[in-house]
């Protein structure tokens, strides 16, 4: 039930040592409690007035308002701490995630990643709380129980410290079979959690070609393999529960009936056997609380290990290089870059050098290797090989601090944060003026947008506000990048993949304006790019297959010309 990572979280030890402290003196309360309770009790069946009893009535009220104050304040700890905890843990799961790139969450999936980072961080929190309490209090109360038991009958003591370790053994052996189907259920839950994001990402795929109706055959058996490995859990869970109370339970009563026969015959006075009959619930009860958290934990001790597993990889330490903003003179030349990914596919050897500003064109069809060459060339993957130099220096990756700082990033699907429009245009420049951000809306078209809005640039858009088109969504990722005038470093992964052509062109006019004085990387299976561009790399299946001018690669006759006659048929090569 218990990792041993936990012991090594910031102030864990500390809150061990203060629930130890608190637990003794619980401990004695409840021992206090039944004796208090026990003496009241004799008295008044022994005939006493009820002012004698009045003081052990009183000492057991304290009692047992200490040991509900105990719990309160405990509960109370342990919330602030396990809150804490799983704060500072989300924040360094996402520094981690950030720092790994797109590498760790395509290893991990994105569902499972999205799971762990929510639903996981949620599970640990719950998963401190209630180990660190029950653990604590199964290693003192009923040690403590056991002692004060002895000294009032030892053989009830006796029948107690047999019983206990034959409920434990049950308990371990529950556990092993409740932990092999949670651990089949979790894995379950992060199959369907990225089988669920990567259903929604292709929905329109999967409706353009007419393959939803199939599709959704995959979804319904992986829901069916997480539903029946959740029961799995459940049945084994309510087993174990009712085992576990079946047999605390029993021994209760066989020590309930020892001490009925001793009363019998005389051999046991009143008090130390009502006092023994008191304690012994709660000599069993910590097993029984940690017995019934144990299945409520499991999915919080599997998010843990997932948690300090991402949080735990090592990464290669970026290069501490001082790169000056991109400028007209500067060199890039990579030589043998290769990558490959642990499933799938890979980047063979590859050299290109580039020469100030450019508009370099990286064309192939899907699948061919773009994406990854852009998350390369981004500083997003490390590679397995190769040598990259710029500004005079040399590096084995892309990922140096100077490097990304200067790159304007746009994907195929831009981010649009649930905040205003002026934020969203401003989210890199926060501190320009409205009048920048009008222009910045002017130049990417986006004037008809800002007309519609009820309250201009305060309207709120994203996260379910204002619906904005995939087009309007690429134009104020423009925008953005149109305001920063310090990154000179343009990378484009695919952003016009999901645009209708007469969306496409009317971006591509308001793009073309702000690629000028930059370096840009512009992947994309659309050719009619290709005239734009002064630089074109070619990629087929990992390999970079050609490289040269639009003019160049023509006369070259090969796979780009080929490209060229398989497109021919939409007329998109005669798209200016």
């Amino acid at each position: 039930m218990i990792d041993r990572a936990l012991f090594k979280l910031p102030g864990a030890r500390s809150m061990i040592m203060g629930l130890v402290g608190l637990d003794v003196l619980q401990a004695l309360l409840i021992i206090g409690q039944a004796l208090f309770l026990s003496q009241s009790i004799t008295g008044l069946w022994q005939g006493h007035a009820l002012k004698t009893v009045a003081g052990p009535i009183a000492y057991f009220a304290l009692c047992f308002i200490g040991r509900q104050l105990i719990n309160w304040f405990n509960a109370r700890r342990l919330d602030d701490f396990a809150g804490s905890v799983a704060k500072d843990m989300r924040k360094q799961l996402l520094q981690k995630v950030f720092a790994l790139g797109p590498e760790a969450v395509a290893k991990k999936g994105t569902g499972s990643m999205v799971t762990v980072t929510l639903d996981g961080i949620s599970n640990v929190e719950d998963y401190l709380q209630l180990t660190l309490s029950k653990i604590v209090t199964m290693m003192i109360t009923p040690v403590m129980i056991l002692i004060a038991v002895a000294f009032l009958n030892w053989q009830s003591a006796a029948i107690m410290l047999v019983i206990y370790p034959l409920i434990i053994l049950f308990m371990i052996i529950l556990g092993y079979a409740a932990q092999t189907r949670a651990d089949r259920q979790y894995e379950n839950f992060q199959r369907l959690s990225n089988n669920f994001i990567d259903s929604l990402r292709g929905i329109d795929t999967l409706k353009y070609f007419g393959l939803s109706k199939r599709y959704s055959n995959s979804i319904f058996k992986s829901s069916e393999s997480f539903r029946k490995s959740t029961m799995d859990v459940l049945k084994v869970a309510m087993l174990s529960t009712f085992a576990l109370d079946f047999f605390t339970t029993l021994s209760i009563a066989i020590v309930a009936v020892y001490l009925g026969f001793g009363l019998i015959d005389a051999e046991i006075p009143l008090f130390p056997a009502l006092a023994t009959l008191i304690l012994a619930p709660d000599y069993f009860l910590p097993i029984r609380n940690f017995a019934n958290d144990y299945h409520a934990t499991l999915d919080g001790k599997n998010s843990f290990r997932d948690v300090m597993e991402i949080v735990g990889q090592k990464q290669a330490p970026a290069p501490e290089f001082k790169l000056h903003a991109w400028q007209a003179d500067d060199q890039l030349e990579i030589n043998d870059l290769a990558f490959r990914y642990h499933e799938g596919g890979k980047i063979a050897p590859l050299s290109v050098r580039l020469r100030g500003y450019q508009k370099v064109g990286i064309i192939g069809m899907s699948g061919s290797g773009k994406t990854t060459l852009i998350n390369l060339l981004a500083g997003f993957l490390t590679p397995e090989q190769g040598e990259i130099k710029f500004q005079g220096q040399t590096s084995a990756t892309m990922n140096i601090a100077d490097w990304q700082h200067q790159i304007t990033y746009i994907p195929q699907s831009p981010y649009v944060f649930a905040a205003s429009l002026r934020d969203n245009v401003a989210f890199y420049t926060p501190g320009v003026s409205d009048e920048e951000v009008k222009d910045a809306i002017h130049v990417v078209g986006l004037d008809d947008l800002l007309a519609d809005l009820p309250a201009g640039l305060d309207t709120m858009i994203g996260g379910g506000k204002r619906a904005l088109s995939g087009g309007q969504a690429q134009r104020i990722a423009l925008a953005r990048a149109f305001l920063d005038h310090k990154r000179r470093v343009m990378i484009f992964d695919e952003p016009t993949a999901h645009l209708d052509i007469e969306t496409e062109l009317d971006l591509k006019e308001r793009m073309l304006p702000l690629m000028e004085n930059r370096l840009v990387f512009f992947a994309t299976h659309r050719l009619h790019w290709m005239k734009k561009m002064d630089y074109i790399l070619v990629m087929d299946h990992g390999q970079l297959v050609e490289q040269g001018t639009y003019q160049e690669l023509l006369a070259k006759n090969g796979y780009f010309t080929k490209l060229i006659q398989q497109t021919k048929g939409e007329g998109e090569q005669d798209v200016q």
